[in-house]
């Protein structure tokens, strides 16, 4: 197991589990109560952590090298899954994968960032973060689901868009935006959740849904608080400060009306029982998806983009006609 720096008290309490079932194995003792015990501790000391998270270290939570990432998720949430490949226009980014899935019987069009399970998997999936041509290999697809009337899944993780100079040249704004335009239009329902980080145009560029979800623990904003930390502060020493600030979690997206809905995570993060998420998050989806189902195209297009009008909040002052 992996534990973060908040979860260091729960880090002895387990290497203390660990001892005294050892200890029972090898001198053939009935240690039951004592694991009882322990079992306890660790069970009242997560629900203390858990409980009283700050905005930072649920950023630190949807970063967990243990957590899902979207092609378990797929694995989990499909009876059959069939990937599709390439923008048709330059190459297969493999930061975002997608295709032909099955829900229950249901056939969806399913995509999503895909982070790497390990060092040279992140180093091949370049840790996420979508080249020009993951956009158009997405928008591909949704446009495939559009002509066969196949609701369309998003699944988003990523740091960000990839920042770097050949991105830049093949046109990594303009690939975002056609998105949201396409995405906008599109006329089969789209179900979109955030089960990790979701950082800015990188995460936006899949993210706009007739539904948008955000597990518990993970974040939406336009910067990272590192990155926030360093524009503001010249440092990254500030990223706490900024994570309270940037105002990210589920609960803060919620309250603003920019998700519809918060998906619950198992206690200790979705990490701790990932076929458990994979199938809350399931039936999140599959619910979505009769939501708006029955809807035509045109109402469930002008809802959605009633939807997106409609985020945010500003005043006006009035201004009187004056008397001659």
């Amino acid at each position: 197991m992996v534990f973060l720096e908040f979860e260091k008290p729960l880090e002895s309490l387990y290497e203390q589990l660990d001892k005294i079932k050892q200890v029972g194995e090898e001198g053939d003792l009935d240690v039951t109560e004592m694991t009882r015990e322990l079992e306890n501790k660790i069970r009242n000391k997560r629900k203390e952590i858990y409980g009283n998270l700050t905005g930072w270290q649920k950023v630190q939570l949807s970063r967990h090298p243990e957590r899902p990432y979207t092609l378990y998720y797929i694995e989990q949430m499909c009876r059959k899954f069939i990937e599709l490949h390439g923008d048709r226009y330059y190459a297969d980014d493999k930061a975002i994968v997608g295709g032909l899935g099955s829900l229950d019987g249901q056939t969806v069009v399913i995509l999503g960032h895909q982070k790497g399970v390990n060092t040279k998997m992140r180093q091949y999936r370049n840790f996420g973060m979508a080249n020009p041509e993951g956009y158009r290999k997405a928008l591909r697809l949704m446009k495939l689901a559009e002509r066969f009337s196949y609701p369309v899944v998003c699944l988003i993780d990523t740091p960000g868009a990839f920042p770097g100079l050949e991105a830049e040249e093949r046109g990594q704004a303009e690939a975002i935006a056609r998105n949201l335009l396409e995405m906008a239009q599109l006329k089969v329902p789209i179900v979109c959740a955030v089960i990790g980080e979701g950082a800015s145009g990188g995460a936006i560029g899949i993210g706009l849904g007739d539904r948008v979800y955000m597990l518990e623990n993970t974040w939406y904003s336009v910067i990272s608080p590192e990155s926030c930390s360093s524009i503001l502060w010249r440092s990254w020493d500030y990223k706490e400060q900024a994570a309270e600030a940037l105002k990210l979690t589920a609960d803060h997206m919620y309250e603003f009306g920019i998700i519809d809905g918060i998906i619950k995570e198992p206690l200790g993060g979705a990490h701790s029982a990932p076929e458990e998420m994979a199938k809350v998050l399931k039936r999140h989806i599959k619910k979505a998806i009769a939501e708006v189902q029955d809807m035509s195209p045109e109402e469930r297009i002008e809802a959605r983009i009633n939807k997106y009008a409609n985020i945010g909040v500003y005043e006006t002052e009035a201004v009187s006609a004056s008397k001659e």
